[in-house]
C-alpha cells in the first residue's frame, strides 16, 4: 500500500520533532519543513536514517510547492523569549505561514491541522477556558505578535473551510513540556529545571500565585494525532488540548527543586506585561470527540524531563 505522505512545518522544534517521530512509527512518510530559527537538528538526528523521513530547509512565510496527503502546521516561535525577539517576523510566520499552508492544502486537497494556542484566550476572565470563550487579549502589547498572530491564523483557517470547503482541524495547545525543550526558551519548566540542576536561583515572576496547567508532550501528541485521525471532516474544532491539572508557579518551583535535590533559592522578579494569571483548559470537547485524557502525571513527566536536561547539560 502507498504510504500516506505528511508534511510537518516546524518539524525540528520541540513539539514538531515528537510529531514527526510518532507519524513515522505509524508507518507514514514524513517531510519535515523548518527554517531552524528555533528548531534544532539535534531534535531530529535520530530520524535521519529513516528512509521515509526527509528535511526541507524552508521558511513558511514563502510559498512551498509539494505533494502530500496531510499537513501539520506547527511553524512559529512559541516561547516569549523567541517570539518577542523579532515580533514582526512572528506575526508573519503565523499569518503568512497560514496563508501559504492553506493555499497548498487547497491546491492539493490535503487535510490540515493548525497548532493554535491557549494564548488566544489572553488573560482570561472565565476559568477554566472553554472553546466558545472569545478571550481577553491586548492587541498592542509585547505578546500581541504571537497572541494576535495565532488568532488571525484561526480566522484564516475557518474562512478557508467556509469559502473553499477545506478540511481543517484547529487545536488550541496549552502549556506542554518534555524532552527536547530548548533550555534557553524562557518557558517556566525548562527554566526551573535548568536552574535547579545548575544550583542557580529559581526565578519566579510576581508572587508565583499565577496558575498554569502542564501537559506532557506524549499526551499532547496523542491528542493532536487523534484529532486528525479519529474525527470526521465536519468536526473542525477549535479544540483545547492540554492537561487540566492546575498548579501555581510557586508549587511548580518547589516540586522541581525537591525532585532535583537542589539547594537553589527561590527569588522573585517583576511580573512581565500581559502575563495571564490563570490558565486551565476545559477538555470536555476532546474527551467527547476523541476520548482523550492526559495519562501522565506532572511528577512522572517532570522525572523524564529532568533526566533529559541532566544528560543534556552533562554533554555540553
Amino acid at each position: 500500500m502507498k504510504k500516506k505522505r505528511v508534511l510537518v512545518t516546524g518539524g525540528s522544534g520541540f513539539l514538531g520533532s515528537h510529531i514527526c517521530e510518532r507519524l513515522l512509527s505509524m508507518g507514514r512518510e514524513v517531510i519535515c519543513v523548518d527554517n531552524f530559527f528555533t528548531g534544532r537538528k539535534e531534535n531530529i538526528l535520530h530520524l535521519m536514517g529513516n528512509p521515509y523521513f526527509e528535511i526541507i530547509r524552508h521558511d513558511v512565510t514563502f510559498p512551498l510547492y509539494i505533494e502530500v496527503d496531510e499537513i501539520y502546521n506547527l511553524a512559529c516561535p512559541a516561547s516569549p523569549v523567541h517570539y518577542q525577539y523579532d515580533p514582526v517576523q512572528t506575526t508573519k510566520t503565523s499569518v503568512h505561514g497560514a496563508i501559504n499552508m492553506l493555499g497548498l492544502a487547497k491546491r492539493i486537497k490535503a487535510k490540515i491541522f493548525q497548532a493554535s494556542t491557549s494564548e488566544v484566550y489572553g488573560d482570561p476572565e472565565i476559568h477554566p477556558q472553554t472553546e466558545d470563550y472569545w478571550g481577553n487579549v491586548n492587541p498592542i502589547g509585547v505578546r500581541s505578535c504571537y497572541d494576535e498572530g495565532k488568532r488571525c491564523a484561526e480566522t484564516l483557517f475557518f474562512d478557508y473551510n467556509r469559502q473553499h470547503n477545506l478540511r481543517i482541524k484547529v487545536g488550541r495547545i496549552f502549556n506542554t513540556y518534555g524532552p527536547r525543550m530548548a533550555m534557553d526558551d524562557g518557558r517556566v519548566i525548562s527554566n526551573f529545571v535548568v536552574q535547579a540542576l545548575r544550583g542557580q536561583d529559581i526565578t519566579i515572576y510576581g508572587k508565583g500565585e499565577q496558575t498554569r496547567s502542564f501537559c506532557y508532550v506524549d499526551d499532547l501528541v496523542d491528542g493532536i494525532i487523534g484529532f486528525m485521525e479519529k474525527t470526521p471532516d465536519t468536526f473542525t474544532g477549535p479544540m483545547n488540548l492540554g492537561n487540566p491539572g492546575e498548579f501555581t508557579i510557586l508549587e511548580l518551583a518547589q516540586t522541581i527543586t525537591n525532585m532535583v535535590g537542589s539547594q537553589s533559592r527561590i527569588i522573585h522578579k517583576d511580573l512581565p506585561a500581559d502575563d495571564p494569571m490563570q490558565r486551565k483548559p476545559d477538555i470536555s470537547l476532546a474527551q467527547k470527540n476523541i476520548h482523550w485524557n492526559p495519562q501522565i502525571t506532572l511528577r512522572e513527566g517532570l522525572t523524564k524531563t529532568i533526566e533529559y536536561f541532566d544528560t543534556y547539560l552533562k554533554n555540553l
